[in-house]
């Protein structure tokens, strides 16, 4: 990845880590799709490689993006959902032409009507969110437990009581925090 930029946080579920393109929410921002070539470059660590990006096609990402997190968080919640994401997330599966392909491996790739055709990879991203949120797979939508992410995951643990969207980075954020509140708490602590 190119320097100055943060790191993409790829999870297993492709509408919800395009969601964690912009991660603490409710504290300072980390937009990780800052420009057209970070969106080609997530597309493409996501198998959804395109070979380039407009400034217009970008907005649509965030719009999407908004929208899924829109969506997600009210499902999380057990809310209604919200008509505008709701018509988002609805018209950019509609206007993706993607393919699911099979390759010789067993695995499912997607095939793109063209290289620069970032509103098919979206179509797949919005086809994704549209099969969690209606809970078409197995797991639960579920927000982040830190305060200042808030982030939708899909939780798909055994007991689906998962509280973190990532425990490499918010989970121990939190278990740093506890533990050193609970260092200064004790009597004879050095302060």
């Amino acid at each position: 990845m190119p320097a100055g930029f943060p790191d993409f946080r790829l999870g297993s579920v492709l509408a919800t880590s395009f969601t964690g393109t912009l991660s603490e929410r409710r504290g300072t921002a980390v937009e990780r799709i800052p420009t057209p070539r970070r969106l080609v470059d997530w597309l493409a660590a996501s198998g959804l490689a395109v070979d380039s990006c407009t400034p217009a096609q970008l907005e649509l990402a965030r719009e999407l993006r908004e929208s899924i997190h829109a969506a997600a968080t009210a499902a999380a919640v057990q809310e209604a959902l919200p008509a505008s994401a709701v018509n988002v997330i609805n018209d950019r599966s509609a206007q993706g032409r993607a393919a699911a392909i099979l390759t010789p491996e067993g695995e499912r790739r997607w095939r793109l009507s063209s290289a620069s055709c970032v509103e098919d990879a979206l179509g797949v991203i919005a086809a994704d969110a549209i099969s969690v949120i209606a809970g078409e797979r197995d797991g639960r939508l579920a927000l982040c437990a830190s305060p200042t992410c808030r982030a939708a995951f899909f939780d798909t643990s055994r007991s689906r009581t998962r509280r973190w969207c990532e425990m490499n980075t918010c989970g121990n954020r939190q278990k740093k925090a506890r533990f050193n509140a609970g260092r200064r708490a004790e009597p004879g602590s050095a302060e």
